[in-house]
């Protein structure tokens, strides 16, 4: 499964899968992938939430 962590400027937030942290967050699954996405990415100035995908481990 994909985990992501999702960061607030340098802050950890939280970690697991998009559903997970949505639910930590209160966010739908569908913002974390946003979150994670680089158009999120190029528009922040360091105090937005960024998710990152964290390396897939083989199952």
């Amino acid at each position: 499964m994909k985990q992501y962590a999702v960061y607030k400027g340098e802050d950890l937030l939280t970690m697991g899968t998009a559903k997970e942290c949505g639910e930590e967050l209160h966010v739908d699954s569908k913002t974390i992938y946003f979150y994670a996405s680089q158009t999120h990415k190029k528009r922040n100035k360091g105090n937005r939430m960024v998710a990152t995908l964290l390396e897939d481990d083989e199952e």
